[in-house]
Order: structure tokens, then sequence, then C-alpha cells
């Protein structure tokens, strides 16, 4: 990295990355080839917008460049992935994807971040499907991009993004975002939301991933931390992510939200389930 680049804050980043042609996950364009070949004719937008929901990069690709063409006149926004797709059109959705560079697949980091973000959005579907809450695919799209500057910074400043993940893994911090302000001056979630801004997307997505105290863009945090804390292992974090859930959403109970992290043992969900109710049980006493 430039001595230069080193001392960017978030503004700079954010215009340097808005000057880049974004590029996608490798699985996507070879999915979709894949998947049409089978059907013997192209995808529909719903097929189309569940590979989007797999790749926050292509996700981006799709919705920054649906912004750039949406006619000011028109009223409503792109508020989901289906809707950038039906806007912008297959035929240009596919030549977007077919002339995208694809990432580097030895970027470990990078290739965490993106599985961390699609983990995110599954659970914001699920939870927010189940709690009934409004238009849960756009509440899956804000917890995909909710570290879309993470993940940038992955794909174009890599040594940058491992400084600060170093620094947490040293024990020099105790928090991603604290590790991030010592090895950057920002912390990523403010990268986030400037890229946001800079790139014009969608206005309730730059108030979901501002973190307002909607319920919607709590949900959208916790999501993003839940999908986080998996990633650490992080068994204490991931009791209070629940319970935390769980207040949010009173009709989703701890066996439930427990039971729905596929991605960890069986047994390890047990225990997690004990821990997340002695948490709760302490919360209501603290409370009483």
């Amino acid at each position: 990295m430039t001595l230069w680049k080193s001392r960017w804050g978030v503004n700079q980043w954010a215009a340097f990355f808005a000057t880049q042609a974004l590029p996608v996950m490798p699985k996507s364009r070879q999915l979709m080839l894949r998947l049409e070949a089978n059907k013997g004719e192209l995808l529909s937008p719903k097929e189309l917008a569940d590979l989007v929901l797999d790749d926050p990069l292509l996700c981006l690709r799709f919705l920054r460049e649906a912004e750039r063409s949406r006619s000011h006149r028109l009223e409503n926004e792109t508020t989901t992935g289906l809707a950038a797709i039906l806007q912008l059109g297959v035929d240009k959705c596919r030549a977007l994807l077919l002339s995208s560079k694809e990432i580097d697949e030895t970027n470990v980091g990078l290739l965490e971040v993106a599985e961390r973000s699609t983990t995110a959005a599954q659970l914001a579907f699920k939870w927010a499907s189940a709690g009934m809450i409004i238009n849960p695919e756009e509440v899956a799209m804000a917890a995909l991009l909710a570290d879309a500057g993470e993940l940038l910074l992955w794909v174009y400043e890599p040594e940058l993004a491992q400084a600060a993940k170093n620094e947490l893994q040293s024990g020099q911090a105790r928090q991603s975002a604290q590790a991030q302000v010592q090895v950057c001056k920002f912390d990523f979630r403010q990268l986030t939301v400037r890229c946001a801004e800079v790139w014009n997307l969608p206005s309730f997505l730059r108030q979901l991933l501002r973190g307002s105290e909607s319920r919607r863009a709590q949900l959208v945090r916790l999501c993003a931390g839940t999908a986080r804390h998996l990633e650490e292992a992080s068994s204490i974090s991931l009791a209070h992510d629940l319970v935390e859930v769980a207040e949010l959403i009173p009709s989703l109970t701890l066996d439930w939200l427990a039971e729905g992290l596929i991605t960890l043992p069986h047994e390890s969900r047990l225990e997690l389930l004990e821990l997340a109710r002695a948490v709760q049980a302490k919360t209501r006493i603290k409370v009483s």
C-alpha cells in the first residue's frame, strides 16, 4: 500500500471505490451459466435475484448500476435485488455479470467477509419473515451489504484489511471496530455508510446501514453481528445476540433462534441455548 493511501479516511476511500468497476464472485457466473444450460433458456428475474443474495459484490454491482440509470422522475426507489434486475432488465444484468472481473479466490479474507455477509442476509430474511417485519427482502439486502466497506477494502487494499484483522487477533483490541480505528483511524461500518452516500444508493438502505432506532435497522445490525460472532465462534457474544433478537421480536423464542443456527453443531447449539437463557435471566433480574 502506498504511503498516501495509508493516510486516507472514509471520504477518500469511498470516492476511490466509486471509480472502480466492481468484481463478482466466480461462483455467480458459473452457477448462472449452469442453470441456464439445464433450463435451456435464460434465468428469470427471480432466479437471478437468488444469485444476488449469495454475492454481495454482485448485489452492489446491480444496485449501483440501477441507481445510475434510474430516472429521477420515478417515485419508487430500487429496494431489493429483484427490483434492480427488473429495472435493468435480464439482458443487461447478464451482460454485466458476464463482463465483470472475478475476485481472486486466494484472497481468504475477502472470501470470509463475503460468506459472513451471505450468512447475515440469510438470517435477516428468515428472522424478518418469521417476525412478520415488512419487506424482509429489503432487510436481507441491507444485511448483505452491512459489511460492504470491509469487503471493498479486501478487494482493493487487502493489506489494510489484514492489518486490522491482525490487530484484533493479537489482542491489541477487544472488538473489531476498535481494531479498525486503531489501524485505519476509522471503522469499516463508517466506510460502508459513506460508500452508500457517495453512490447515492436508495435512502431506505442508507437509513438501515446508518443504524437508526427502527426495528428493521436494529435487526440488520443484529444479523451482521451474529454472522460475525458465528465466524469468530464467540459463544457469549452469540448468546447476547439471540437475547437481543428475542427482545426485538418477542414472537421468536430462544429455542427457535438457536435451532436456526444450522452452521453450529447440534451440541454447540444446545450449549448456546443454555448460555442465552442464563443471559436472559440476568437481564430480567436487572430490569426488575
